[in-house]
């Protein structure tokens, strides 16, 4: 028997409410909408599940004897939405959505969505959030670092045994994961050490995050060491902050000048060295990393401990892998090598056609003490190029106190030669009176081919006869 259009209409009604109300219960979250007098029309299980209640036995009710604290009934009077509100119910904090329907601009029924099942998931996801923004942040600073200086093994310059033996103790440094601790004057090049360590090792995908002990004021390093939570202390981001050991999760953290590192943290630290894990200041979950700890100082940290300034166990904990960067006045040999390679560096863009030395300036280089190291070199050779009238580096481009010791190192060179030739006069004459002016006999007694002699006798004006 043909159906009437009336059972038509009335089959795809069915199947379209059967259809939202399966739709409807298959939200993760909770869902429930009301009249516009505030009576639950729709519950769906999820939401039932989390009340406690069977949502078909709830049908008709007034919303307030449904929800504690609910304003469904509120929105449906004013018509006004209420997003991301938080919703206190059976002692947790909800976010809810409260959306009015409207036909013919009056309200018919309101809706209700419950997005998260807590306020606590909505806090895990603001950190990471927040931790996502701090990390790409930092992968942008890094790729600026990996386009301009990446540093790597090869980057290190000098061909002095200790260098060579440093860069091989590196390069095994390289295979592990234990900590390295670096040592050194200020300039000698341990960021250097540390980064080549890094892009070394199977970590150079992630991020190499560096942070400076002595630079930071002392009752905020924990807070960038370890980051803080919301509210935490006043001036606080509003989202809270990763720290620097959360950020460096599969990477390496480079703690630099640690010799400066207030003693009150040193116990913190030495805890997360050996447990990989922490809280933010203010927090009480427990976070876990997985990074590499490579460490730098200039100080003596055996005094610091013979002083009760740097514990013992921290110390240990973080010298697994020593390296000890000489200064260059102790390895004089890299000196030039160094200047040449900075300079080829730094002149690059402002004098295509490169730039010379003038051999007194070469000199005056290896001559100088450097107590900068590197940095100092560096320094030096950055004012010689702003100051330079050519493209030759000459001494009075140098610093005063560079040109000053060449000069003086000049004049001494000048009164020993000086010396020397007198010297080396009088024996002569000596020496042709003690052997009647037999020049073959005088030669032989000073030591020197007749030819010498005779070539020394003009040079000082001495008589042939």
């Amino acid at each position: 028997m043909k159906k009437t259009n009336l059972e038509k209409n009335i089959e795809n009604l069915t199947r379209d409410l059967e259809l939202f109300n399966l739709v409807f219960d298959s939200f993760v979250n909770g869902a429930i909408i009301t009249d516009a007098e505030g009576r639950v029309t729709h519950l769906n299980k999820p939401y039932g599940e989390f009340l406690g209640i069977d949502p078909g036995k709830y049908i008709g009710r007034h919303c307030t004897q449904v929800i504690e604290n609910t304003r469904m009934h509120i929105v449906a009077r004013t018509g006004i939405p209420e997003i991301n509100h938080s919703h206190l119910i059976k002692g947790q904090n909800i976010l809810v959505h409260r959306i009015p329907i409207k036909k013919e601009n009056r309200v018919i029924a309101v809706f209700g969505l419950v997005m998260f099942q807590n306020m606590r998931e909505i806090t895990e996801l603001a950190e990471k959030t927040s931790l996502l923004e701090s990390k790409v942040k930092l992968y942008e600073q890094e790729l600026r670092l990996y386009r301009s200086t990446r540093y790597t093994l090869d980057s290190i310059i000098g061909k002095s045994p200790i260098i060579s033996d440093l860069k091989n103790e590196a390069l095994r440094a390289t295979s592990t994961d234990f900590p390295v601790l670096i040592t050194g004057e200020s300039g000698t090049g341990k960021e250097l050490f540390a980064q080549s360590i890094h892009h070394g090792s199977t970590r150079n995908i992630y991020p190499f995050v560096r942070i400076n002990c002595a630079a930071i004021p002392k009752d905020l390093l924990e807070s960038e060491l370890f980051g803080y939570e919301k509210g935490a202390f006043t001036g606080a981001d509003s989202r809270g902050k990763p720290g620097k050991f959360e950020l460096a999760d599969h990477g390496t953290i480079f703690l630099d000048e640690v010799g400066d590192l207030p003693l009150e943290m040193q116990p913190k630290l030495l805890r997360v060295l050996e447990e990989k894990e922490f809280e933010r200041i203010g927090g009480n979950r427990i976070i876990k990393s997985d990074f590499r700890l490579i460490a730098a100082t200039n100080r003596n940290l055996e005094e610091l401990m013979d002083q009760k300034l740097f514990r013992q166990d921290l110390f240990y904990r973080m010298n697994v892998i020593p390296l000890s960067i000489p200064p260059l006045r102790k390895r004089r040999n890299d000196i030039w090598p160094l200047t040449l390679h900075l300079l080829k560096q730094m002149a690059t863009e402002i004098f295509p056609g490169g730039v010379s030395i003038d051999p007194e300036v070469r000199q005056a280089f290896l001559n100088y003490h450097w107590p900068g190291n590197v940095r100092e070199i560096q320094n030096v050779l950055e004012r010689a190029l702003t100051s330079l009238d050519g493209t030759t580096i000459q001494l009075h481009h140098l610093p005063l106190h560079l040109y000053r010791q060449s000069k003086n190192q000049t004049n001494r060179q000048t009164v020993l030669r000086g010396v020397s030739a007198r010297a080396e006069k009088e024996a002569i004459i000596e020496t042709l009176k003690e052997t009647g002016n037999n020049k073959t006999h005088a030669a032989n007694l000073l030591g020197i081919h007749r030819t010498l002699l005779y070539k020394k006798m003009n040079r000082y004006g001495i008589p042939h006869h």
